[in-house]
């Protein structure tokens, strides 16, 4: 079953058979919604016990009963009347509500699958006997349709594939990205810290910073060699501000506010519109053009609780964001430099990548033929450079179409990270100009761009696509010295400042353990290099090494290896 839709129909119906056993077993539960997702299922309910694993156990049981019964899926169309009366027969309130949110002019349409009736709209496969691999994974807390103010259900998560290899396959991924899970290595690498003052807040901790650091200095860099110059805008803004942008009506649920001498201020959930103020602060020529401005900013949105995942998913986070003013002329040539800043990015950290192009939505503002121009330019782009992409018609932004970057990290899993949007509407909400060749006032164009995307999501990534294993580059420690014992300690302390004085990132390990035990420890801490020092080393005057790519490697002169790593690091180069 290669047919994306046939998947997705393959896993609503395993919602429906996951809904079918609960009520086999548990006839009191209240039944709400169960989609298809990407990569699974899930089904929320509404029950007074709380599903434990050995309840999962058996539903998934009785889940494989229904397959066997084989049973055919039949649709049917209801009126309304007859809908409400079916609901409130079967004791399902919550359905009920859904039909009542429903449009007048909306087909009510239900499936049934033995004694099992539910309000879908589908699509599903011929009979759940066409369900044979899939397996039920976790429970979490969700609220009836994802509103706080609503009851918390309980929201039971499946898998499902078209053959048992492909499962079992994925349940191997699963496996493999428990033990790459970044909360756990942040904690074991000390990276960072997550504390209950802060919930959303992380703390970077020494390490964690010294790699924050090393992303964005390399961040820097490569903005230089594009031709970007990098700005700063505040925090703090106040509300006229957000008022202009529009994320005071659009978007204020997810803002931090405050009051200053008693006027209304916004923390910033965005950096756009102080890139706007900047450019605006002086007047411009379209001989500056394109003026590509860069912002390492950091922003503060309201995520819902059950929402905060580690690093993933955070309350506060550092936005690389790029706004370009451009001449219309210009559009093409600049998605192309964007697009090949993001490759040199993506690719030295190992990273395959997608591209989506989304176009305008039924809610976009703008002129038709500000849309036609956009689209065109983004598409056009992506032709002359060869690559390929899938269009998701009417995904756009409001604002204007944009390209999606969806990264696929070593266990094969998938994130959106860049993003490239086009932006007619925030230079006229804030009048920008320039003076064109015709001394007259045109408005530019603006890419929003960010690469990155969350710096903060970005590492999280980072530390599961490398099990912790960073390139030497951005190792937070490089090389871990372990002296035998105390008496080679003056020889270690003299290779540390030699390192040091190459700039390598060292850390000594002078405690009084044997050696085995330290040699553990700074592989569990992924060190890319351990040296040992002994007498033998000692008298010889060189340094045992160890690498993480290669094991031991003996005896070696510490020149030759100051050479080596620093050719590795120069280089960024990528050990997967």
């Amino acid at each position: 079953m290669n047919n994306e839709k046939e998947l997705l129909a393959l896993r609503h119906t395993a919602a429906h058979i996951l809904a079918q056993a609960v009520k086999r077993l548990y006839p009191e539960v209240k039944l709400t919604i169960g989609p298809s997702i990407e990569n699974g299922f899930y089904y929320d309910f509404d029950s007074n016990e709380t599903f434990t694993a050995a309840m999962l156990e058996d539903i998934e049981k009785e889940m494989k009963n229904i397959v066997k019964e084989n049973l055919k899926l039949e649709r049917f169309v209801l009126s309304r009347e007859e809908a409400m009366k079916l609901m409130k027969e079967k004791d399902e309130p919550y359905k009920v509500e859904l039909i009542e949110g429903i449009p007048e002019n909306e087909e009510l349409s239900f499936y049934k699958q033995g004694e099992f009736v539910d309000l879908c709209a589908g699509p599903h496969v011929e009979s759940t006997g066409k369900v044979k691999a899939f397996k039920l994974l976790s429970v979490a807390g969700a609220y009836f349709r994802g509103d706080e103010n609503n009851k918390m259900l309980q929201r039971i998560y499946g898998t499902a594939f078209a053959s048992k290899e492909e499962l079992k396959e994925y349940l191997n991924m699963l496996e493999e990205a428990k033990k790459r899970d970044h909360r756990k290595l942040g904690k074991e690498l000390k990276l960072f810290a997550l504390m209950e003052e802060g919930p959303g807040f992380p703390f970077f901790l020494p390490n964690g910073v010294v790699l924050k650091n090393a992303l964005i200095d390399y961040w820097r860099e490569l903005h230089k060699k594009y031709g970007y110059i990098e700005i700063e805008t505040p925090i703090i803004l106040n509300r006229e501000l957000w008022e202009t942008s529009g994320h005071w009506f659009h978007y204020k649920e997810n803002m931090y506010t405050v009051n200053i001498d008693e006027e209304e201020f916004a923390i910033k959930p965005m950096n756009c519109p102080g890139g706007m103020l900047v450019y605006k602060s002086e007047a411009h020529s379209y001989r500056e053009l394109p003026i590509r401005a860069a912002e390492m900013g950091r922003v503060h949105r309201h995520e819902l609780s059950g929402a905060l995942h580690g690093l993933m998913r955070v309350r506060a986070f550092t936005q690389d964001d790029a706004h370009i003013f451009m001449l219309p002329e210009q559009i093409k040539d600049e998605i192309k430099g964007v697009i090949s800043l993001i490759d040199e990015i993506y690719t030295r950290f190992g990273f395959k990548y997608k591209v989506e192009l989304s176009t305008k939505p039924e809610n976009s503002m703008g002129s038709a033929e500000d849309w036609e121009i956009a689209e065109s330019a983004l598409q056009g782009a992506l032709d002359e450079i060869n690559m390929d992409y899938k269009i998701n018609p009417g995904d756009g932004a409001f604002y204007g179409p944009k390209i999606d970057f969806h990264l696929e990290d070593s266990i094969g899993r998938r994130w959106q990270c860049g993003t490239i949007q086009l932006d007619f509407q925030l230079p006229q909400r804030f009048d920008l100009h320039y003076i064109g060749s015709d001394n007259e006032k045109h408005r530019p164009i603006v890419i929003h761009r960010a690469i990155f995307g969350s710096l903060e999501r970005f590492i999280a990534i980072l530390i599961e696509h490398f099990g912790g294993k960073f390139p030497t580059w951005i190792a937070p420690v490089q090389v871990n010295v372990l002296p035998i014992s105390d008496k080679f300690s003056n020889y270690a302390e003299s290779i540390v400042k030699l390192l040091e004085d190459k700039n390598i990132r060292v850390s000594l390990d002078n405690r009084t353990e044997k050696i085995g035990y330290k040699i553990r420890e700074a592989r569990n801490e992924r060190v890319p290099y351990i040296i040992v020092i002994g007498e033998k080393e000692q008298d010889q005057n060189k340094i045992s090494l160890r690498s993480r790519k290669n094991g031991e490697e003996g005896l070696v002169e510490l020149s030759d290896f100051i050479s080596r790593i620093k050719d590795e690091i120069d280089n960024k180069v990528l050990e997967l």
